[in-house]
């Protein structure tokens, strides 16, 4: 594979209530070794059907938020198609489309160019499967 292009997965466990999961450490120790100082993208990638990639601020109450207004616009019940799996399951599947799975990022001089606030994170809904893995892949 050229240097160019360099991906790499890690494995997360999320726990077991729905969580914001910060990846931002890790992307960072990604593009220390695959980015090694040149300018090129971030892609960051959950190969789950319900999971999702956010960028927001975490710590200050955004990332409770983040989940708080999913619940609202998504509520765990009987009304979803989708229906194996806890009761309200069926919303999981229906996160990605609101949290995509993907973020694609600039990397400038091998770092990750991030807003004052910003961090990468996995949003995760699903407590019926905590195990998660992470594609991220750096082009440059």
């Amino acid at each position: 594979m050229s240097d160019a292009f360099t991906t790499s997965l890690i494995d997360i466990t999320t726990g077991p209530t729905e969580s914001v999961y910060d990846l931002t450490g890790a992307c960072e120790d990604f593009l220390r070794q695959a980015a090694r100082g040149r300018d090129g993208l971030l892609n960051v990638f959950v190969p789950h059907a319900t999971a999702g990639i956010a960028l927001l601020e975490t710590g200050a109450g955004s990332d409770h938020d983040l989940l708080a207004a999913l619940h609202t616009l998504l509520p765990a019940d009987d009304r979803w198609q989708h229906r194996h799996g806890s009761p309200g399951h069926g919303r999981d599947h229906v996160v990605p489309a609101l949290v995509a799975p993907h973020a694609t990022l600039p990397v400038i001089a091998g770092r990750l160019e991030l807003g004052t606030w910003q961090s990468v994170c996995v949003v995760d809904t699903n407590t019926n499967n905590t195990d998660r893995r992470v594609r991220l892949s750096f082009l440059g």
